[in-house]
């Protein structure tokens, strides 16, 4: 009975508390490392991290017989590459990593590194000193040539050949692709070979690629040097003989007599090497022994023939004729030909060949049908041999054999032009007029040409006559013509601008049409800028009369070209005389102010005056005239010589005092021409002259033509003139106004006395555009200095002549988009771009600049480059319209331009790039397709509900629209158990279909519930369909392996926390566990424990532990596995896994579960019975030993030391016979202190559950406890009565707190 109170004295030994130093750790994913085998030495290849919970400074290091390959950082853990790593050397090496904190001995762990394979290394090509192989010419398409090996040391993509023909020698089209290379390097022949009608020898150029790979960070490809494989062919008699012709027909008249040659056929060996020679049977015939044939081929009548027997047969006899080798062939069999002879026995003769208007095989050739007149056209000179267009005639006969035969020619007026073909036939043929001679096709000479064809019978010469009018087509062949070189011709200086110079300077072009149509220009130079032609008529006239002055230019030479609508031209020269007229007006020299006293001096001056007109001639001849004036009667001038003088004193006084004493004469000088021209100068006698005179320009209005983009160009020149005598009254200045009037400016100069003139240029930075303003309507002002005075006014029309300076443009209209049908669905024209130019005389054609090929807005290169073309008129066509295809390129996009031929050189010629997008639209030419799955798929009865997803497929179809959309179906399932029986299911399995990313995904969902009994696997095969619009659709099918996993490996998880934090923990247990054991981990159910249960576990976890491959782990292999990975382990462990275990199957019966508690309730109340009866049965025995210890004690108290009872001790207790005393402890009688020794001791709490050698004490762990050393077992242990007997020696009469000790015999078994 001392067991519980010696249990409460020893348990405090053995749970005193232990602190110590960790170890550090390295982390979890410190288990491998992949380094690439081009890493440079001295590159960081890895770092080496550990943990420490004391936070001890940690110093790495790494070993093994691979260390070498690096260099460690101690203090960080930094690992550099310190040797070069070569995969093709080592692909695989373990070094040992460790680290120590300075408190604890040093970690270690294995870290395996993987190198990484680069494409560093080229095929090379065995035993390639010399390929050579000669190889018959009958060998077959597809058979082995020859093989060659490379070897590539690298893995993977970079270390898979491709081998490549990069040429056949010789290189012609049908050697080319005459050989092909397989991917293991066996050459096989791809075309048949020919020694006669092919090269007997070919060299290859041969290449070893691999399939290219990282090296450097750069993704390339590595190939081997070429080799080259010789091959010749050898000659072989392998060929059967072949007739000449592919058909042999020929006719006999019923009366022809025995041994009448019909036809002969001839075969030759194709075989040029060996030439045997041919012999001849005939081997079948519908009519045996009518005909022979001879050894030279030549079929004869044998015997007589009846047409009459033949009616049903088409008048046709069949003849089999074969052709035979002397010498066999290679295979040791005749090396034969057979054909067909068609003979024809024809009746007499008696019908004529007539002609038909219908193309062959549709003619009728019914009598009504024939036709004696036929129409067609041709260009004139056409070449030679070229027929006659839209002529359809047919000529027929129908006699049969020579009685068909008919011969063809041509009479009639224009015969010689002309020929016929065919010139013989028989039965029906078409019939082609050709030209014969193209000098005689001339439209010039007749546009209209008459031909007879005749059919002759070749036998009864019986004929028919045909007439065919030939329309021609002119053509562009004549350059246009002037009937002289050079024309002269006069008109007088300043006539009226449209003044016709001449009508008569016609060239002639005999071209008809547009090739006849003759456009005329003056070519630049001399004058070309004062004369114009009109370009439909060539009728020259005057454009600027202004300019067109006799005293500047008396002559102007001309060249004036005719071009017709073809391009062709000529030219003749025109020399224009200009002829004088009275223009100028007499030009006065000087001013004249005379100075007299009145009453005192006389007047005499003569007037100086001259004309610019010609000389000698009235128009230059000068008369001098007074004019009457206030005071003019007082004076005279002479008409001849201009001598001016008065006719008497003049008196001041006389004179109006408002004329200040100055009297103003006017004499006019004129000259003799018609119309006559005249000058006015003023003679000032006196003094001091008033300004009463307003300037005046010499016309009303002034044209001055520019031609546009000249800044600064002299646009024309004013001229005004003053009456009044003195400078000071009669000096001029210019000035401007009207709209447009800034581009202009005007600097007047000074001609004479009283006259100005005034040039008008643009500004030097301006240029006019015609685009912009065809005309400038401006307004020149003439004024005197004196602010007073009156202005002149004159209107100035500047028309602008138009130069080709503008781009052209492109419509925006005709680029928009356009959409063309895939796979030859179109052809031809599809679009058409538009270039304008608002020049007059642009010329424009539009160019391709780029084609841009797209796919899903991605650049492709240059794929689409020769599907479409553009035309310099604009059009777009279609060149390849089999090759577009959408999968390949969804948008084409034409960069166009548009350019401008005859755009002045000094500006743009082009328009701004403008594009074309041509869409191409979808084909259903493509079927759905499966993508790969890396998927497995698992299910599990006993968790999967109806309606719930269990796999997926996804399907793509490279088609758009509804061509490209995918629908699922489920064809078939099947369950294969484990023993290979095939099961068939239906309804168990649907398919809901969803897109993503352009990718169709078809989710596997249950229809139904499962059997959990079964074991195997669900076998669905599930089928993608497109939907097209119009067409068939396309499928593709793939089947699924659903494995299922039955109850028996569904495994539970304890935890001491609730099923809260489990839940929220659930993913953090569920990657502990999978990085575990490598499975995928489905979680059943999340449940707490009831309070009867294991007070250690709170909550509970059922799962399952799946394989990729559809197999399970069971409780077993899930406790190995979980231990031997020692992180996942602690990982666990910090979650609160405390033990593992099967699942305990729980009934769903409900009367079950309500006997189960009931029968558990009744168990709880009988333990409490238990336990309560044990607890009084305790407590009286306690203190039944207590009563006993006082005593026992007293009695020890009264006993001599050393002295031992008289009575024997039990043997194997602790108690004497004597009263069953315990004298082990010989304490006063005094409470010992055991109320705490009870049936209610913690030990009493211990789980006596199964379970518990799985579980873990997680506090335990986590708890630092320092322990005390243990009493050592060397040391002798000390009687525990002495040990009392001697402290009661030591002090007598003084109470003991507490005694205890250490006996280190005792354990916890004992306990």
């Amino acid at each position: 009975m001392a067991w519980p109170w010696l249990s409460c004295l020893l348990l405090p030994a053995f749970i005193v508390s232990v602190a110590a130093n960790v170890a550090p750790m390295f982390l979890p994913n410190m288990t491998s490392v992949s380094l690439p085998e081009d890493l440079p030495v001295g590159a960081e290849a890895f770092w080496m991290a550990a943990k420490d919970l004391d936070q001890d400074p940690l110093t790495y290091e790494i070993s093994g017989s691979y260390a070498y390959y690096f260099k460690v950082t101690p203090a960080t853990g930094e690992v550099k590459l310190a040797s070069a790593l070569d995969y093709e050397t080592v692909y695989w090496f373990s070094v040992t990593m460790s680290v120590k904190d300075g408190h604890n001995n040093p970690v270690q762990k294995d870290l395996q590194v993987i190198v990484e394979d680069r494409n560093d290394n080229a095929p090379v090509f065995k035993n390639s000193a010399g390929f050579s192989i000669d190889i018959s010419e009958t060998l077959p398409v597809g058979s082995l040539v020859f093989s060659v090996l490379a070897e590539d040391k690298d893995t993977g993509s970079a270390g898979v050949v491709r081998y490549f023909i990069e040429e056949v020698i010789p290189s012609t089209g049908d050697s080319k692709d005459l050989f092909r290379i397989l991917s293991n390097g066996s050459i096989v022949l791809n075309g048949s070979l020919s020694y006669n009608n092919k090269s007997a020898f070919y060299q290859l150029k041969l290449k070893a690629c691999d399939s290219g790979g990282q090296y450097n960070d750069t993704f390339i490809v590595q190939c081997s040097s070429p080799v080259f494989l010789s091959i010749s062919v050898v000659d072989q008699p392998d060929l059967d003989p072949q007739f000449v012709r592919e058909l042999y027909s020929a006719s006999v008249a019923e009366d022809a007599p025995q041994g009448t040659s019909v036809l002969k056929v001839e075969a030759v060996d194709r075989d040029k090497g060996i030439n045997d020679p041919v012999t001849y049977r005939i081997s079948n015939s519908t009519r045996p022994g009518w005909f022979d044939i001879g050894p030279d081929g030549v079929i004869s009548v044998i015997g007589s023939l009846d047409r009459e027997q033949l009616l049903e047969e088409d008048e046709e006899v069949q003849v089999q004729v074969t052709a035979t080798e002397v010498n066999p062939n290679i295979y040791g069999q005749e090396a034969k030909v057979s054909i067909w002879v068609t003979l024809r026995v024809t009746d007499v003769n008696d019908h004529k060949p007539e002609f038909f208007n219908c193309s062959l095989p549709t003619c009728t050739f019914t009598p009504q049908e024939a036709q004696a007149n036929f129409i067609g056209s041709v260009d004139e000179h056409a070449s030679t041999r070229i027929p006659i267009d839209d002529l359809t005639m047919v000529v027929y006969d129908p006699d049969k054999g020579s009685n068909g035969t008919f011969l063809l020619s041509l009479e009639g007026p224009d015969a010689e032009a002309f020929s016929v073909s065919p010139e013989r036939a028989a039965g029906s043929a078409e019939v082609q007029v050709l030209v014969r001679d193209p000098s005689l096709v001339d439209y010039e000479s007749k546009t209209m040409m008459l031909v007879q064809v005749m059919a002759i019978d070749s036998v009864s010469r019986n004929y028919s006559v045909a007439l065919v009018t030939i329309y021609l087509r002119d053509i562009n062949d004549h350059r246009p013509t002037f009937p002289y070189n050079l024309y002269n011709f006069s008109v007088f200086e300043h006539t009226e601008n449209g003044t016709v110079v001449t009508n008569s300077t016609q060239a002639f072009d005999p071209d008809t049409g547009e090739g006849g149509r003759i456009t005329y220009s003056l070519l630049p130079g001399n004058g070309a800028d004062l004369f114009e032609v009109d370009p439909d008529s060539g009728t020259v006239t005057v454009r600027n009369s202004e300019l067109l002055d006799r005293e500047k230019q008396a002559v102007y030479y001309l060249t004036l070209q005719a071009t017709d609508g073809g391009g062709l031209s000529s030219s003749t020269m025109l020399h224009v005389y200009l002829l004088d007229i009275n223009d100028n007006m007499p030009v006065v020299s000087g001013s004249y102010n005379i100075f007299v006293q009145e009453e005192k001096d006389n007047v005499s001056v003569t007037i100086q005056a001259h004309d610019n007109d010609q000389p000698g001639t009235n128009n230059s001849r000068l008369y001098f005239s007074l004019l009457p004036g206030p005071y003019s009667h007082n004076f005279s001038v002479d008409a001849d010589t201009g001598l001016l003088r008065n006719l008497g004193p003049l008196d001041r006084e006389a004179i109006d005092p408002a004329l200040e004493g100055k009297i103003v004469l006017t004499v006019r000088v004129a000259d003799c021409g018609t119309p006559s021209l005249s000058t006015q100068v003023y003679a000032t006698i006196t003094v001091e002259d008033i300004n009463d005179n307003v300037p005046v320009f010499n016309q009303l209005s002034y044209i001055f033509p520019v031609k546009e983009r000249d800044p600064g160009a002299l646009v024309g020149e004013v001229k005004a003139w003053d009456a009044d005598q003195t400078e000071a009254n009669n000096r001029i200045s210019f000035s401007l106004s009207g709209s447009g009037v800034n581009n202009f400016v005007i600097r007047g100069s000074v001609l004479g006395s009283g006259q100005a003139e005034g040039y008008l240029r643009l500004a030097s930075d301006v240029s006019l555009d015609y685009e912009t303003q065809t005309s400038f309507n401006l307004t020149v002002i003439a004024e005197n200095p004196d602010p007073q005075g009156a202005v002149a006014t004159a209107g100035i029309l500047v028309p602008v002549e138009d130069v080709n300076d503008e781009p052209p443009t492109l419509d925006a209209a005709s680029l928009r988009g356009i959409r063309v049908a895939e796979n030859g669905s179109q052809h031809g024209l599809v679009a058409e771009v538009i270039a304008r130019d608002v020049d007059t005389a642009a010329q424009l054609e539009v160019q391709l600049v780029n084609v841009i090929c797209t796919k899903a807005e991605d650049d492709v290169g240059s794929l689409c480059h020769g599907w479409f073309s553009v035309l310099a008129n604009g059009s777009v066509l279609i060149n390849q319209s089999e090759a577009i295809d959408y999968e390949t390129c969804d948008l084409v996009t034409l960069v166009v331009r548009a350019y401008d031929l005859t755009t002045d050189p000094r500006f743009q010629a082009y328009s701004a790039n403008g594009s074309l997008p041509i869409t191409i639209e979808d084909v259903n030419d493509n079927a759905p397709y499966f993508l790969p799955e890396n998927k497995t798929f698992v299910i599990i009865p006993e968790v999967v509900i109806p309606n719930q997803q269990v796999a997926s497929v996804r399907a793509r179809d490279n088609d758009s629209g509804s061509n490209g959309d995918i629908v699922f179906s489920i064809l078939q399932v099947n369950f294969i158990t484990k023993d290979g029986t095939v099961i068939p299911f239906q309804g168990f399995f649907r398919v809901t279909p969803s897109l993503e990313a352009n990718t169709f995904i078809g989710n596997i969902e249950l229809a139904t519930s499962l059997d959990p009994t079964l074991q195997g696997t669900y076998q669905v095969t599930v089928q993608a369909q497109d939907r097209p619009s119009v067409g068939p659709a396309q499928k593709a099918n793939m089947t699924l392996n659903l494995f299922t996993v039955d109850q028996s490996y569904r495994v539970r998880l304890q935890f001491s926390t609730n099923k809260e934090e489990v839940g929220a923990n659930t993913e953090k247990i569920k990657a502990a566990l999978a990085q575990a054991t490598r499975t995928t981990v489905y979680i059943v159910d999340i449940r707490d424990i009831e309070s009867m249960a294991r007070a250690r576990s709170r909550s509970y976890l059922d799962a399952y532990f799946v394989f990729s491959n559809g197999s399970a782990l069971t409780l077993d292999e899930l406790s190995v596995t979980i231990r031997e990975d020692q992180d996942s382990l602690a990982q666990l462990l910090q979650l609160g896994l405390v033990v593992l275990g099967s699942q305990e199957r729980q009934e769903s019966d409900l009367p079950k579960l309500l006997t189960s508690t009931i029968i558990g309730l009744g168990v709880a109340l009988l333990l409490v019975i238990l336990i309560m009866s044990t607890a009084l049965v305790c407590v009286r025995k306690s203190y039944h030993r207590k009563l006993r210890a006082m005593k026992a004690a007293k009695e020890a108290r009264r006993t001599a030391a050393g002295v031992m009872p008289t009575v024997f001790a039990i043997p194997g207790t602790n108690m004497y016979t004597s009263e069953r005393a315990n004298p082990m402890l010989n304490l006063s009688t005094k409470d010992l202190g055991f109320e705490s020794q009870s049936s209610t001791s913690d030990l009493d709490h211990i789980s006596i559950n199964s379970l518990d050698n799985n579980s873990v004490d997680l506090e335990k762990d986590k708890q630092e406890t320092k322990k005390e050393p243990l009493h050592s077992l060397m040391e002798p242990d000390e009687e525990p009565l002495n040990v009392v007997l001697s402290g009661q020696k030591a002090g007598t009469g003084v109470q003991q707190n507490e005694v205890s000790f250490t006996n280190a015999g005792l354990d916890t078994t004992d306990l």
